[in-house]
């Protein structure tokens, strides 16, 4: 399904599921929901800024397949990524009849696929849930793998579950209202997928994206292999996906949430992994540059956001998941496409490619 093209299996035994990719499938969602044999009332969950676009092909959608659905739209932004937001749509599931024989459609960004994925995985201990991404950054990245939570004034993500989704519907013509900004975030997260795991998406990206379905099937392919070898990030293989996000999630904290897009901040948080990699493990500074390049290609930052105070953002560092007894796994490239994880990164380190993120040396 997709304009013809299979769907990407995320492979997971008898919790597999598809990621169609392709112009114009929201209009697909009922029949995709049918196709994987959701029942009850559907609960659609979106925000300010998307339903007005799209909320109501979704509920056609739906409704020529049969369903009973009720919509839940929240104000648009991180800030509705809150335990408050969390009580608050449970609140009204329960008024409207949503029940454990419910799902929930997540129709919008990262930040709802990530609100509502985590409402679904606690409302009546669970229930099923289709996401429908609709930025670039949802569909190359978040809507993929079961990661699902809510921030806390502390940290990013510090609240969460995993919960799968039984689909993935990535209507590539809803990139289409993207502005300039919110693509490029989403670039961030291709970028990212090249210096792990494929190069040749890096020089893809420097000719210009000629085809946008083909870019996020490429990057759904490498997420879905990370997720299918290491669901829940045990074997520490799933783990190189947070190259550049460590020290990410920190400055988009400390800059305060809506300062920068989660993309934007990634970008620096990647900047700083590559000028510790260099370091630590002798990461070739042209591949450095070229990785540079890329993020200022795609109009990223490259600096702190002026005022930001280096040492704020060190101390959120250490909030990060990633910390374990006051350890922290850092991911790290030896090269391009061959990224891994250490605990040999210091405090030092960290401190110093900061400050370099406000000098412009990093």
């Amino acid at each position: 399904m997709g304009n013809g093209s299979p769907p990407v299996v995320v492979e997971l035994g008898n919790r597999s599921y598809c990621v169609h990719i392709g112009d114009g499938l929201l209009a697909q969602t009922g029949q995709i929901a049918r196709e994987n044999a959701l029942s009850g009332r559907a609960a659609i969950v979106s925000d300010s800024r998307v339903a007005p676009l799209y909320l109501s092909a979704v509920q056609d959608s739906l409704a020529q397949a049969g369903y009973v659905f009720s919509a839940h739209v929240v104000p648009s932004g991180e800030q509705s990524k809150s335990l408050e937001m969390v009580k608050t749509l449970c609140e009204q599931f329960a008024h409207d009849g949503v029940d454990r024989h419910s799902f929930v459609v997540a129709l919008g960004g990262g930040v709802i696929g990530d609100l509502a994925g985590f409402v679904a995985a606690i409302y009546y201990r669970g229930i099923p849930v289709i996401q429908l991404p609709t930025t670039l950054m949802a569909q190359v990245d978040s809507s993929v793998g079961g990661k699902t939570g809510v921030n806390l004034n502390a940290g990013k993500n510090l609240v969460g579950a995993f919960h799968q989704p039984h689909a993935v519907i990535a209507d590539t013509l809803t990139l289409t209202s993207l502005s300039r900004r919110d693509f490029n975030e989403g670039v961030a997260e291709v970028i990212k997928y090249g210096a792990i795991s494929d190069p040749k998406l890096l020089g893809e990206l420097s000719q210009g994206i000629t085809s946008i379905a083909q870019l996020v099937r490429q990057c759904v392919r490498i997420k879905a292999g990370f997720v299918t070898e290491d669901e829940r990030e045990t074997s520490g293989r799933r783990a190189l996906l947070n190259f550049g996000h460590t020290i990410g999630h920190a400055i988009e904290a400390a800059a305060g949430y809506g300062t920068l897009l989660h993309g934007e901040a990634i970008a620096l948080g990647m900047l700083a992994a590559a000028e510790i990699s260099s370091k630590r493990v002798g990461f070739p500074a042209e591949e450095a540059a070229r990785l540079r390049t890329m993020i200022q290609q795609y109009e990223l930052p490259t600096r702190l956001p002026s005022g930001l105070d280096p040492q704020v953002v060190l101390r959120r560092v250490f909030v990060d998941k990633k910390f374990q007894d006051g350890n922290i796994s850092f991911v790290v490239c030896s090269r391009l496409g061959n990224a891994f994880s250490t605990k040999e990164v210091t405090r030092e380190d960290l401190a110093a490619a900061i400050v370099g993120l406000q000098t412009g040396k990093t």
